[in-house]
């Protein structure tokens, strides 16, 4: 029998005893008060299956937007009680997206993040997080910004299990110019099999797909010292590709949670982007 060891005493999924995990309008909070730090404003997209809580700039004119997708979030309280609700309490994917200058970005939650009013099964932030429902529900987003935005592009960045989202969306989409992922779960049945927990049976998984994956630039951001998404995800995502020319990666000295900021600053600094 598949047992939750080892990770959920490594993981960001619980925090040392549930009593002490802030409150659902706590952790909405925290990412309110950053958004209104950064002057985001809040925006709801309502899909068929889910609403998806967002914070973007105030677009105007832009041809490439930036779509930030956040990780799992509190997924689990403890190692076998799954939380009620997965809004994150540290929202990196917000703070790494906080980091980036561009006045053309979205920061999308995941299904049931800081909203819990359509279709909120806890199925949707375990076995089914990455399911076809919930790619095909980021799919309409993205039309929807689209319609209302008139850009031409998307640059996709997901953190950690937004790594899945964002490339499983990229492989639906002909409008993707780049695509990025910091500490990215890009397989998650060898992620399943590391770590020797119950498989995700309702998900689709990045590596069945890379054929329709080859023609977009790729830049994976890998940490050091990630116990939860160590570098060999990434490998073995890698190894899937035939033509490797549009992957490129980067090891920093980071873990899952600790260090990204510094390092994505670092990154979007880098020329790499420019080329």
């Amino acid at each position: 029998m598949k047992l939750f060891t080892n990770l959920f005493f490594l993981t960001f999924f619980i925090v040392g005893c549930s009593q002490n995990v802030p409150t659902p309008q706590e952790r909405k909070a925290t990412a309110l008060s950053l958004g209104n730090k950064y002057n985001l404003k809040e925006q709801i997209y309502s899909t068929k299956e889910f609403d998806i809580f967002s914070l973007q700039t105030n677009i105007k004119e832009c041809k490439n937007i930036k779509v930030y997708i956040e990780g799992d979030g509190l997924a689990w309280i403890s190692r076998n009680r799954i939380s009620k609700n997965p809004t994150p309490i540290n929202p990196l994917g917000l703070k790494l997206m906080n980091m980036d200058n561009s006045s053309c970005k979205i920061y999308l939650a995941r299904p049931c993040q800081y909203l819990t009013k359509k279709n909120c099964d806890n199925k949707y932030w375990t076995s089914h997080r990455f399911s076809n429902i919930v790619i095909q529900s980021y799919d309409e987003v993205l039309n929807n910004v689209k319609l209302k935005y008139d850009n031409t592009s998307f640059t996709l960045i997901g953190y950690s299990g937004g790594g899945a989202i964002v490339t499983l969306i990229a492989t639906k989409r002909d409008d993707i110019n780049k695509l990025i992922t910091i500490a990215g779960n890009l397989n998650p049945t060898k992620w399943v099999d590391i770590h020797n927990i119950y498989p995700l049976n309702g998900s689709l998984n990045p590596i069945d797909y890379t054929s329709k994956l080859e023609n977009i630039k790729q830049y994976h951001l890998i940490g050091k010292n990630d116990r939860i998404i160590p570098k060999e995800i990434f490998f073995s995502y890698k190894s899937k590709f035939h033509n490797k020319t549009n992957i490129k990666y980067k090891i920093y000295d980071a873990s899952h949670s600790k260090g990204w900021e510094k390092s994505y600053k670092e990154f979007l600094k880098d020329s790499i982007l420019e080329k």
